[in-house]
C-alpha cells in the first residue's frame, strides 16, 4: 500500500451523489495508486442467493445458511464476474492483498473452498466492481462526492449491508442526517 493510498478505506457516497450506481453506497477500496482505483460496493445486497449463483457455476452448497446468503452488487464494471473480499490471505489462484487483514480474490477456487467449508471464515461476494482512472477518484473527493474513513474489517463482516452506511459514517463520529448535499471549501 502506497503512503497516499486509500486502499483499505471506505468511500462513503455523499448525499449529493447523483450517479445511481453509487447513491447511498459504501465502497471498500482495494487498490489505489497513480494508475487509478478499484473497489467493491459492500452495502448493496442483490436478490441473488449463493445457492443460485453456485448452481450457475456448478458448485454444490451443502450448508443451508450459506446457500441463503445474498450476493452483493459490487459496482457497475464486470457485473458478470465475482469478487470475494475476505480475511486471511490464503493461496488462491487470483488474489490481491489489500491490507494485513484483507484480500480480494476473483478465482473460482475460493468459492469451491467456501462451499466445502474450507474457505476463509469471513468473506463477502460481490458481482462487479467500481473503478476510477488516474486522478479521477481524487477529483471526485475534492468535489465533495465522497467521504473516506479507514475501513474496520469487523464492521465490514459483522454488519448487515443495509446498516453499513450508517455504521461507516458513525466511524467518523457524525450522523448521516448531519451531512449536507452542498459542497463547501474553505
Amino acid at each position: 500500500m502506497e503512503p497516499s493510498s486509500l486502499a483499505g478505506h471506505f468511500l462513503i457516497a455523499m448525499p449529493a451523489m447523483e450517479d445511481p450506481n453509487f447513491k447511498g453506497t459504501v465502497t471498500y477500496l482495494c487498490e489505489h495508486n497513480e494508475r487509478g482505483a478499484l473497489g467493491v460496493v459492500v452495502n448493496r445486497a442483490t436478490d441473488l442467493t449463493m445457492e443460485s449463483l453456485f448452481e450457475q457455476i456448478e458448485i454444490k452448497v451443502p450448508d443451508q445458511a450459506l446457500a441463503q446468503r445474498r450476493v452483493r452488487f459490487g459496482g457497475p464494471v464486470s457485473v458478470e464476474h465475482g469478487f470475494v473480499l475476505h480475511r486471511s490471505h490464503g493461496s488462491w489462484n487470483s488474489s490481491i492483498v489489500v491490507s494485513d487483514e484483507l484480500s480480494l480474490t476473483t478465482s473460482k477456487d475460493i468459492l469451491e473452498a467456501v462451499a466445502e467449508g474450507n474457505g476463509p471464515r469471513e468473506w463477502l461476494l460481490t458481482l462487479g466492481y467500481a473503478g476510477w482512472g488516474a486522478g479521477q477518484l481524487e477529483e471526485e473527493i475534492a468535489a465533495n462526492a465522497w467521504l473516506t474513513v479507514h475501513a474496520d474489517a469487523d464492521l465490514l463482516f459483522a454488519t448487515e449491508p443495509e446498516a453499513l452506511l450508517d455504521a461507516a459514517i458513525a466511524q467518523l463520529g457524525i450522523d448521516r442526517f448531519a451531512l449536507s448535499s452542498v459542497a463547501g471549501h474553505a
